[in-house]
């Protein structure tokens, strides 16, 4: 899943908002979200 999420992520059809639910749905791990977007993951409320 990481590869195709940092892929959607490279050719923008996937935004950092989507990559943090897909963080919170254990999809990529917060270590994984930094290194497609370059942030730390910051769970939301």
């Amino acid at each position: 899943m990481f590869i195709t999420l940092k892929h959607l992520y490279e050719v923008k059809l996937f935004t950092k908002e989507k990559l943090a639910l897909s963080t919170k749905y254990n999809w990529i791990t917060p270590e994984q979200y930094k290194e497609i977007t370059g942030d730390k993951y910051e769970p939301q409320a």
